[in-house]
């Protein structure tokens, strides 16, 4: 199958480049509670939850999790994007997110599946999927934890990476 790495290598570097701007300016912008500049990174039919749609829902609901007013620090790390054609891609970001929750610090090691497309020139969200790796006081080693059952608690262990095929196909070889 031909990809645009194949056909046109610059554009594909260019769509990468932007996407990565993109994921990067999520962090900010969450970090520095613009939550009218976050909106603004995702399609404007964003879905949110299961019934609602638009960037307007969207900003009700980012609000709504930031209500208690505790900083984040948000900090891309990995980034691997697969460009399927000029206007549609996916991805995987690594992120560590460091969290004030009242007296604790907590440490969050997440992973976003991404889905973006070009729309009006511009990269933009179609939808991001959070799935967290673990999340604890940093004081604590991540292996310990029980289930953090994320989004309904920011601590304990997450489901990575046990839900990744590749992953189960690791376990079940290695036993």
């Amino acid at each position: 199958m031909t990809s645009l790495r194949d056909t046109n290598p610059t554009e594909w570097l260019i769509a990468c480049e932007e996407i990565r701007q993109l994921a990067s300016r999520y962090a900010v912008a969450l970090n520095h509670r613009n939550l009218d500049a976050l909106v603004e990174l995702f399609v404007a039919d964003v879905r949110v939850g299961r019934d609602d749609v638009g960037r307007e829902s969207l900003k009700q609901n980012m609000a709504a999790q930031l209500r208690d007013g505790h900083r984040t620090i948000l900090q891309v790390s990995n980034h691997v994007i697969d460009v399927v054609d000029a206007n549609h891609a996916s991805g995987i970001v690594g992120t560590r997110a460091e969290i004030e929750r009242g007296d604790e610090w907590v440490i969050q090691v997440i992973e976003y599946h991404d889905t973006y497309e070009r729309r009006d020139g511009r990269w933009l969200f179609v939808r991001r999927r959070h799935h967290l790796w673990y999340g604890a006081d940093m004081l604590t080693r991540p292996n310990v934890l029980p289930e953090a059952n994320w989004p309904k608690s920011q601590t304990g262990k997450g489901t990575l990476p046990e839900i990744m095929p590749s992953w189960q196909a690791w376990q079940s070889e290695s036993r």
